[in-house]
């Protein structure tokens, strides 16, 4: 099973010195260009571009990847139009096999992310953080620079500027708050997506039960198997009653 969402973003802006609040944004192309840069270290990345929000744009940096795939002979097919839509479930099914594919061809080292993308539109500077390898795990990993979409950096008060490092300190304060409004609304998303394909299930089995009421008869069949995932629950978990508000 892949990496969670929430270690996939851990993982790419340790890397990449970015600060990508969503797998979704991943469908402009311009941070897997930088990931197979990291491998290769021969995409022109002075071409890729990071602060764009158009369909047109996000074509130009796939054609960059793609041709990255077409040089080096990796046999795996771009699904650009899916991913240019930004939606989660595509764009997580691809960095999840962008994130093995890394793992088996990175080559070790320190990658200079900030310096590679340098001209691309993207940030210049990342914000200070410890040191760490390029294969530090995402879900250990320290944030480490800006967004793409150009958010600002935090800043240390200089001494005695009382007044600015109380704005500096508001300002992170509702950059944070931002960034954790973002981080439920994907995982209310992804949450809402997995129920739903849940519920596909479901309504499937009792339509074939309904067909043939012979099937739940049997306690060893496949269908008496999925229920018992479906409706399996954990040692404290309660299911509400159906009038609890």
């Amino acid at each position: 099973m892949g990496e969670s969402r929430q270690e996939l973003l851990g993982w790419l802006n340790n890397l990449l010195q970015l600060n990508v609040t969503k797998v979704e944004q991943c469908g402009t192309g311009a941070a897997l260009c930088q990931i197979y840069d990291s491998i290769y270290q021969d995409l022109p990345m002075s071409k890729v571009k990071f602060n764009v929000n158009t369909e047109y744009a996000y074509l130009q940096n796939f054609k960059i990847l793609q041709n990255c795939f077409a040089k080096h002979q990796i046999e795996r097919l771009v699904p650009v139009e899916s991913l240019i839509k930004c939606k989660m479930q595509d764009n997580l099914e691809f960095l999840q096999w962008t994130k093995r594919f890394w793992d088996q061809y990175y080559p070790g080292g320190e990658y200079d992310a900030v310096a590679r993308r340098k001209g691309a539109g993207a940030p210049a500077a990342a914000a200070p953080a410890p040191t760490t390898s390029a294969r530090t795990s995402g879900a250990g990993a320290a944030r480490r620079g800006t967004t793409p979409t150009t958010a600002p950096a935090r800043r240390t008060a200089a001494a005695g500027g009382g007044a600015g490092a109380g704005a500096g300190a508001s300002a992170a304060v509702i950059q944070e708050n931002n960034t954790l409004k973002e981080t439920v609304t994907g995982l209310e998303r992804e949450r809402d997506f997995y129920f739903s394909k849940l519920r596909d299930i479901e309504l499937l089995l009792q339509q074939a039960c309904e067909a043939d009421p012979e099937l739940e008869k049997d306690e060893d069949s496949l269908i008496k198997q999925v229920q018992a995932i479906l409706y399996s629950t954990e040692e404290g978990f309660e299911i509400p009653a159906d009038d609890v508000v």
